[in-house]
């Protein structure tokens, strides 16, 4: 069965090549979101619900349950997936992605949030204030030079229908969390300042899922690549799915 990753924002497949160099097996695949390095199908709204439905549908094409991880956005999204069809998950880690009621969105994100302030704030935003962006998250030059130049329009459109999708997102997708039955993992930067550790935690309790804080911020997949690689090939170990 194959290990699925899943990037968030802004990011692309690539985030995953550095975790994807330090892993022993060879049946892995990192997808692009529609919109992110990849084109959007007709009529897709960018909904967070609608992310959902497309990994879900890209699942049921493997036809055999799989090792799901996440980051970010993909975090988030995963779990969502891991709660509603836990017939396609054999097991699932993700990091510094909260699904809890009790989170409060970060600056940024209620800036994408307001239809004024995000479109005016995305009008602005070009690579190198990104990079910059990237960067104040304690991201590499390099790393961050790699995501920002694949930003483009539809990506930022993409963004901001995704936030503006998801006002409310921890409360109403919390309680399902109850129904991942999936072994999972929950991997966190610890000193990430827009997902707080203590969602980390918050969401390895309500998976029943292993919890591992790395000294590191936000993108755990960049900072620490070889650790997030380790943990993973531990997990899947475990659970007898490689």
């Amino acid at each position: 069965m194959p290990a699925i990753l899943i990037h968030g924002v802004p990011d692309t497949h690539r985030v995953w090549d550095g975790v994807r160099q330090h892993l022993s097996r060879t049946d892995v695949e990192a997808w692009d979101l529609p919109g992110f390095g990849a084109a959007r199908p007709e009529g897709f709204g960018s909904s967070k619900d609608e992310y959902v439905q497309w990994l879900i549908a890209r699942l049921e094409g493997i036809g055999e349950p799989v090792d799901l991880v996440g980051h970010d956005w993909g975090c988030i999204l995963t779990a969502r997936v891991a709660s509603l069809r836990p017939d396609l998950i054999r097991t699932w880690a993700g990091g510094n992605g909260p699904v809890s009621a009790a989170y409060v969105w970060h600056p940024l994100a209620k800036i994408w949030q307001d239809a004024d302030q995000g479109d005016a704030f995305m009008a602005g935003l070009d690579v190198p204030s990104l990079v910059e962006l990237v960067r104040s998250f304690d991201v590499a030059e390099e790393a961050a030079r790699e995501t920002a130049r694949h930003l483009d329009d539809e990506m930022k459109d993409s963004i901001l229908k995704l936030y503006r999708s998801a006002l409310t997102v921890g409360a109403e997708w919390e309680p399902d969390l109850a129904k991942v039955t999936a072994p999972g993992l929950v991997f966190w930067g610890k000193l990430d300042p827009a997902c707080q550790v203590e969602f980390a935690d918050r969401l390895g309790a309500a998976i029943n899922a292993r919890v591992l804080h790395l000294d590191c911020n936000h993108w755990t997949v960049l900072e620490r690549p070889a650790e997030v690689a380790a943990a993973l090939e531990e997990h899947w170990a475990g659970t007898g799915s490689h």
